[in-house]
């Protein structure tokens, strides 16, 4: 079975052709979404532009992102529960839009930076000062491109 043929059957379920044929689930849905992404700009946001020095620049990058982890982790749950049912309603759609690949490529390798480089400098104990910007750069980037991403999958 092909990759496209998956995605056409996840389409065909009955709960999915139910939702996208409710006036109101698939909003909330959306909505959930996007909610979960303002949480999770505001906890990455926060933190970045710390590491930028563009605010908070009294309080020690760990403990603001220690104080930001559990938004951010609370914003990642919301996206990662709401996301897959956005996507199976409309599944073969997406499989041939460019913007759909590019937010799971993005998606994949933001949270594999955020739980790993990231999160390694911002709780380390010494994190070298050169670094920092960079750092925030990547952070804004892969999550812009995420955000962008999803947006386009909306609008082609």
């Amino acid at each position: 079975m092909s990759l496209l043929e998956v995605f056409h059957a996840l389409e065909s379920l009955p709960l999915l052709v139910a939702m996208r044929g409710s006036p109101w689930i698939f909003p909330v849905i959306a909505t959930l979404h996007l909610i979960g992404l303002a949480i999770i700009g505001g906890a990455v946001l926060v933190v970045d532009l710390r590491l930028l020095g563009l605010g908070l620049t009294r309080q020690p990058v760990a403990q603001l992102a220690r104080s930001a982890e559990p938004l951010l982790l609370t914003g990642i749950a919301v996206m990662l529960l709401t996301g897959p049912w956005l996507f199976m309603c409309f599944a073969t759609k997406y499989y041939y839009l460019t913007p759909f690949w590019i937010k799971l490529a993005s998606l994949v390798l933001v949270l594999v930076f955020t739980f790993t480089v990231r999160r390694r400098f911002l709780l380390g104990s010494a994190a070298a000062h050169r670094q920092r910007v960079p750092l925030a750069v990547t952070s804004m980037s892969l999550w812009l491109c995420v955000a962008v991403g999803g947006r386009l999958i909306g609008f082609p």
